[in-house]
């Protein structure tokens, strides 16, 4: 097998060209969507606009189509990579030249992505991020899968490449496949979830459609025939009613379905590896992701599940570090996990951590006056907001909604809590689900003592703690409990000398 030689500037895969050819055609096309479907549609009314044909359109077409191949391959051809001593180097640029230089140290992750494009061709991209800009992170279109993998052992390797030789691949240790998850336990984390936010969705994007179409809905006079066709009679009613029914109910079975395909879609056939320091997670159907996770890069772990998945034994870990890219953070949740595979995963990335380290404090009572607060203020927005379209007959939804507020409050207040031992800091909240945070006190980066107007008459405050990935909030402790708090996590963060990453 030939061994590449990262120590020489080199390039990617041919097949780059085609992926970046694809991602400018993409870019290309949501740029300027909406002013072709306006010529498309003029010319398909008046055949012509001023001047302009349909077959002068489509040589301009072809004509951006070779522009776009034509800079796809200059981007290919200046696009050059090497590693040198304890650094990567990266020339990029077709007429501004650009060299980049990332200490291998500063590095926070490599992924290994292939989308369905890089399928076809059988290439992968290559993400390199460190916890800087977004002008830090760096993407190799195409590199076939055994060169990938060894860029990626480089990158993370401490040891420096000598100039000029090539080095032979270290054997290494089968990796252990830990945990692979089987498609009934997706299709129990898919039924699991929560709907709520699918609802939403599907209802945003349905009236989203009906905005665009109601003019055109207006043009049809549907409702004027509609008061011809119908006497509300009884019958009739009841015939709206059941039709209501029925509308809600395949609503609801839409989100379930969409919840079921997003999960399955996500995390087809993921399985996490665990090697001798690491832990790797791949997934994906259309964009495949292969990412690690080392321990001493990682910021806060966050575990969450609900009464559902209690009763399917299903948990999800949620690993969180210093990175950029806040939507690929989604690619570092790990599902459809059973109680020890969580345990056994948390004590990996964190050592010697135990959920009952520490004693365990809930809030102030106040925080459920302010909880309530905060219902009667949705409240009085929901029934406002009734009143102006609907009139006084819908404020029979307070039937509904003071039982789901007082079930808000309720639960709200239940799961707050937290623990504060020698080295970790375990914050417990959630109303649907149950959530828990994770962090270590020698990676927290600032901490801050709050205390509002309201807060300062009864003697409270809150504490935001802050990683390089997320801040975390201890709500409503007493002043002199905060006080002990804030003084102690900046002692234990001052006098560590562990490196926060």
């Amino acid at each position: 097998m030939e061994i590449t030689d990262f120590s020489q500037p080199i390039r990617q895969s041919i097949k780059g060209i085609i992926v970046i050819f694809a991602f400018n055609v993409v870019t290309f096309v949501k740029k300027f969507f909406v002013l072709f479907i306006a010529f498309g549609v003029s010319i398909l009314r008046s055949k012509t606009i001023g001047n302009v044909t349909p077959t002068m359109m489509i040589l301009a077409l072809i004509g951006v189509l070779i522009s776009l191949l034509f800079i796809a391959i200059l981007k290919y051809l200046n696009f050059k990579f090497y590693i040198s001593n304890e650094d990567f180097h990266l020339a990029t640029g077709i007429i501004n030249k650009d060299n980049t230089i990332i200490p291998k140290s500063k590095i926070q992750n490599v992924y290994i992505k292939q989308n369905f494009l890089q399928q076809i061709i059988n290439v992968v991209s290559v993400k390199i991020e460190t916890a800087g800009d977004k002008k830090s992170e760096i993407e190799i279109s195409a590199l076939d899968k055994p060169t990938a993998l060894l860029l990626k052992k480089k990158l993370f390797s401490k040891t420096a490449i000598v100039t000029g030789e090539t080095e032979q691949l270290e054997a290494i240790e089968e990796p252990e496949v830990f945990f692979k998850v089987t498609p009934k336990r997706l299709l129990l984390e898919g039924l699991s979830q929560n709907h709520f936010k699918s609802f939403l969705l599907i209802f945003t994007f349905a009236f989203g459609l009906y905005s665009e179409f109601k003019d055109f809905l207006q043009e049809l006079e549907l409702e004027q025939h509609v008061e011809g066709l119908v006497e509300l009679d009884e019958a009739t009613i009841l015939n709206l009613i059941i039709t209501n029914v029925i509308i809600v109910i395949g609503v609801v079975l839409i989100s379930f379905l969409f919840s079921i395909v997003k999960t399955f879609i996500i995390n087809f056939n993921l399985e996490v590896v665990e090697h001798q320091k690491t832990i790797e997670i791949n997934k994906g159907l259309f964009n495949k992701v292969s990412l690690s996770l080392t321990p001493s890069r990682i910021q806060n772990l966050v575990i969450t599940t609900n009464r559902v998945k209690q009763y399917f034994g299903l948990h999800t870990l949620a690993v969180k570090q210093a990175m950029v890219n806040v939507k690929q953070q989604k690619n570092f949740n790990i599902v459809a996990l059973e109680k020890e595979q969580l345990n056994y995963l948390v004590n990996k990335l964190v050592s010697n951590y135990n959920e009952d380290q520490g004693e365990m404090a809930k809030p102030r009572p106040y925080y459920m006056r302010i909880l309530a607060l905060e219902m009667l203020l949705l409240g009085s927005f929901i029934n406002g907001f009734a009143l102006a379209i609907f009139g006084i007959e819908m404020l029979w939804i307070n039937a509904i909604f003071i039982p789901l507020a007082a079930l808000y409050v309720y639960f709200a207040y239940k799961k707050a809590y937290y623990r504060i031992s020698e080295n970790f800091v375990t914050i417990g909240s959630g109303v649907i689900e149950t959530t828990t945070n994770i962090l270590e006190i020698h990676k927290i980066q600032s901490i801050k003592l709050k205390q509002t107007i309201f807060q300062k008459p009864r003697d409270i405050a809150s504490i935001v703690i802050s990683t390089a990935s997320k801040s975390v909030t201890i709500p409503y402790v007493s002043k002199s409990e905060a006080t002990i708090i804030y003084n102690f996590l900046l002692y234990k963060v001052e006098s560590q000398e562990r490196d926060w990453m």
